[in-house]
């Protein structure tokens, strides 16, 4: 008869675990950089220093790690709720054009700090809406929520070629995008901060949205953990049955937390859209909402892991260029291959070294000493 695992203490489980599977993940992936002709030391060190190492390099990985704390936040509220929502990228889609319709309206009558606002009510609400349709049809036809969002991902990509091509281009214009915004919709650069600790920056994208993807972390922190509400998603997730029991709507529940979760999808094109782009066009998501289920698993579902993988993943975007750019003969592919190892091992295979950490963490435990002591005596 097998003997049961020791729980492990929250350190190890939210930081030991990802730590090795991390590990693990960089070890492969020197296998395959090896596999290529490259010194895995030196693609590392160039990775690290890509992202890292100055001013502007730190500035591009802080700017890919908002969009991806937002995408991570969104999975994590689902699956707090036993939900999977794989529909990030169409929600952040429609919320795009939630945003270009306000920019274009009010870009030229606004300042930025009111219109601000306003685009994030539009990226949120249009982010929720597109969710809520996906949402009702679980809770009310009992379709699974991961068909109908990756359905709704090639809906929403529908909707903005048909939107962009047909309605948002200007006149004259050939490429399927909105005009350029004017200064009334285009967000602040937070550069400056990092060039007061003497870092020098070129040019890079890093806005005034990453200190309100910290604000939703926070904010997603007090809504799982401190409210009735985050209690109730939280049971439903764990017990379906158990929450019913207990007088917990079951409709209800779904479909809050699937708009709170697209609401939160939708705030991600915030980042690309008034903060670098400046106008609305095609495929400007980037693959962030997937990215986004990568960031969750690794991050734990916790917001402060999610901020930390979201940094890991912004490092491996910026510092992938830096590396593709210096060692040729790995290619930007190459680096997608390093991600797919962490996303492989954070995610599909997390749980690997579990049992043997378990395992190691029971037999130095006081608990089985003192029965291996009583064992002893009887004997």
């Amino acid at each position: 008869m097998s003997t049961p695992y020791a729980k492990l203490p929250a350190w190890a489980d939210y930081g030991l675990i990802p730590l090795i599977n991390l590990s693990v993940a960089f070890i492969v992936a020197g296998f395959v950089v090896m596999l290529v002709g490259e010194n895995p030391f030196r693609a590392a060190v160039i990775l690290v220093q890509g992202a890292f190492g100055r001013g502007t390099g730190i500035a591009f990985t802080l700017y890919y790690a908002t969009t991806f704390i937002f995408s991570g936040l969104s999975v994590a509220v689902a699956v707090h709720c036993g939900l999977f929502n794989i529909g990030g990228e169409g929600q952040g889609y429609i919320a795009g054009l939630g945003i270009g319709v306000v920019c274009l309206a009010f870009d030229s009558i606004l300042p930025w700090w009111l219109t601000f606002p306003l685009a994030i009510i539009a990226a949120a609400g249009m982010g929720a809406l597109w969710a809520l349709i996906p949402a009702y049809l679980q809770a009310k036809r009992g379709s699974h929520i991961v068909i109908t969002t990756i359905m709704f991902n090639f809906i929403a990509a529908s909707v903005m070629v048909y939107a962009l091509v047909d309605i948002l281009k200007p006149a004259g214009s050939m490429a399927p995008q909105t005009r350029n915004f004017l200064p009334g919709a285009e967000l602040p650069k937070l550069n400056w901060i990092i060039e007061l600790f003497g870092a020098k920056i070129r040019s890079a994208p890093l806005n005034i949205c990453f200190l309100l993807a910290l604000i939703m972390a926070f904010l997603v922190w007090l809504l799982i953990w401190r409210t009735k509400l985050g209690y109730e998603m939280r049971t439903y997730g764990h017990s379906p049955k158990a929450a019913r029991y207990a007088g917990i709507s079951e409709t209800r529940i779904i479909l809050l937390a699937m708009v709170i979760s697209g609401a939160l999808a939708g705030m991600m094109a915030l980042n690309p859209v008034m903060g670098d782009q400046h106008n609305v066009a095609l495929d400007f998501v980037s693959g962030a909402g997937f990215v986004g289920i990568a960031v969750a698993l690794m991050g734990r579902s916790h917001p402060v892991g999610i901020v930390l993988a979201a940094m890991l993943f912004g490092m491996l975007y910026q510092g992938g260029a830096e590396l593709a750019f210096e060692m040729p003969a790995i290619s930007r592919d190459m680096i997608v291959i390093i991600q797919g190892l962490v996303i492989l091992f954070a995610g599909a295979l997390e749980h690997m070294f579990r049992p043997y950490i378990q395992a190691l963490f029971a037999s130095l435990s006081p608990t089985s000493v003192g029965i291996g002591a009583v064992k002893g005596k009887g004997a």
